[in-house]
């Protein structure tokens, strides 16, 4: 399956049909409503925890059903079986994709070049479990004989929004005497306000790089290492050797151990992955070190139990009441034939803040790309913008342009049946009035207001127009009971696999990122004409010059 080349969908006679249904598409979710009794409840779904309701998807029952034919000539089903069976399905890294096999329990059979890779995972899991209780319990010290209170995430991409989102949205569940913080921007300022508060002999920073020679996390690692000795030194709390300090203030997530030695940390201390697990999906591998000592062992197999759960149902679900796949059939018809560009996750949850941030790297960075899986250039536009902010706050933003602007934003709604920290405002149950925006954001969008409603109002002629809302702007709406770990990484596979299905359409390969390489190259050849490198600045391009010109200028000295 992996080395076929993909189908075109825009051959496929589904895609010629959507074209068609596009070209004369009306949307009228107040006739579609009023005139279908059954709409809610037949497109309305279960996966798992999740309460899924698509009925305010700008779509009818025929163009339902084509993108359901869609899937099929795709070979949708077939490329979802690959992945799970360990095809090397990441075409241009030769790699499986198997972060599914992540959260497989112990007794599954995930077989990649003729060995069961589940007895590996868990492995080092057990490792990454045993590090945590040890710090959790005061176990693990740092040199000084003092217990860990706060812990440093050092990473970049999915080495540091996935476990800094799922720590934000899991704060309910932390243990009570530890803090995690996390690095991971090159500016010295990131580094340098994380730790200004710190207590060196209380710290214990965690370097996340597969291959350690990330430019970024190793950057910030130095620093960090730099800040800890002469720290501990200036306390007076150093008598032992710098290697001893750092043996007890550094771990590792990362393969190569050889490196991480050279950096003065334990390889015993090191915890590993595999090349088939994408930073962006590595969040429930050991890459959640920093998460696991927060919420503990059996929070983190929640989490892990949840995205297993969207996982057995994305893999067996038929197609045709299967969510991750009608939602990125859905994305694929606003995408390609409705000309949406963007698409907005509103979580009405204040946890779930870092949330849109997290989808920004998996689905842009999985799906923007020019070509497909067997090189050949694209034959329709694929990805979409993700951005979002949680609810009520974005109402006061951009929800302006999502109800009355001339963009198309198909928007995704996440939302709680239970807060997690319940209030009341006098006789006033807070979370209600929250969710009362939640439920009235995705009416409003659907149904809009006219302009006589707007008139029997008693609205002035003049501005009638003004206060009209066209209503037809796509929404899904997502429920749970509660914002668990397991829930968690529901949401989480839930729109792993909405990327997969997306990227199965379009023919690309959804688990490489060569279009991050090519800034991070020039910025090395770059580094020495920052100097006084002349031959270098020489070798830029005139506006680069310019700009490096002023840049020498104005820095101060």
């Amino acid at each position: 399956m992996s080395k076929r080349p993909p189908v075109d969908a825009t051959l496929t006679t589904a895609w010629q049909e959507l074209s068609q249904h596009a070209t004369a598409f009306q949307p009228d979710l107040r006739g579609w409503f009023a005139a279908d009794a059954g709409r809610v409840e037949r497109m309305t779904l279960d996966a798992a925890d999740l309460h899924v309701d698509l009925s305010k998807s700008l779509v009818t029952p025929e163009i339902a059903q084509t993108l359901l034919d869609l899937a099929e000539q795709v070979g949708l089903a077939e490329r979802r079986d690959a992945m799970f069976s360990g095809e090397r399905i990441n075409v241009t890294e030769n790699r499986a994709v198997l972060h599914t096999a992540l959260r497989a329990p112990a007794d599954a059979t995930v077989m990649v070049d003729g060995k069961n890779i589940v007895a590996d995972v868990h492995a080092a899991l057990e490792h990454m479990y045993h590090f945590a209780t040890e710090v959790r319990s005061g176990e693990w010290k740092g040199i000084t004989g003092r217990r860990i209170r706060t812990v440093v995430n050092i990473g970049i991409g999915g080495s540091d929004l996935g476990p800094m989102m799922a720590y934000e949205a899991l704060a309910p569940y932390r243990h009570l005497d530890l803090e995690c913080r996390f690095i991971s921007n090159i500016d010295p300022t990131d580094a340098a306000r994380k730790l200004a508060d710190l207590d060196p002999a209380s710290t214990l920073f965690i370097v996340s790089s597969k291959t350690f020679s990330t430019l970024e996390t190793l950057t910030n690692a130095r620093l960090c290492r730099d800040w800890l000795i002469s720290n501990l030194r200036a306390r007076g709390l150093m008598r032992v050797d710098d290697k001893a300090a750092i043996s007890r203030h550094f771990v590792a997530v990362s393969t190569a151990l050889d490196k991480v030695a050279e950096f003065g940390i334990d390889p015993a201390n090191a915890f590993g992955f595999w090349d088939w697990v994408g930073g962006r999906y590595s969040v429930d591998s050991t890459i959640g070190t920093s998460l696991a000592i927060a919420i503990g062992h059996d929070r983190f197999a929640e989490f892990l139990g949840g995205m297993h759960m969207m996982d057995e149902h994305f893999r067996t679900a038929p197609i045709e009441r299967n969510v991750p796949a009608l939602m990125g059939l859905l994305n694929v018809w606003y995408r390609n034939f409705l000309d949406a560009g963007t698409h907005a996750v509103l979580p009405y949850s204040q946890l779930l803040h870092r949330f849109p941030a997290y989808l920004q790297q998996l689905t842009m960075e999985s799906n923007g790309k020019s070509v497909r899986w067997d090189g050949s250039p694209v034959t329709s536009d694929t990805g979409e913008v993700f951005w979002g902010e949680p609810g009520t706050n974005g109402q006061h933003a951009f929800y302006q342009l999502i109800h009355q602007g001339t963009d198309l934003v198909p928007a995704d709604f996440i939302a709680f049946a239970n807060p997690a920290y319940p209030l009341v405002d006098g006789e006033q149950d807070v979370h209600e009035l929250f969710l009362a925006n939640f439920f009235a954001q995705t009416q409003a969008l659907a149904f809009g207001k006219t302009a006589g409603e707007v008139r029997a109002e008693g609205t002035p002629e003049r501005i009638v127009a003004a206060r009209v809302f066209p209503g037809n702007r796509p929404t899904t709406s997502i429920m749970a009971p509660d914002l668990t770990p397991t829930v968690l990484g529901q949401l989480i596979a839930l729109y792993e696999h909405i990327t997969f299905v997306q990227g199965t359409v379009w023919g690309i390969d959804s688990f490489d990122q060569w279009g991050v390489e090519l800034g991070k190259q020039l910025a090395q050849q770059i580094v020495p004409a920052l100097g006084e490198d002349d031959e270098a600045l020489k070798a830029q391009d005139a506006s680069t010059q310019a700009l490096i010109d002023y840049y020498h200028r104005h820095r101060s000295e």
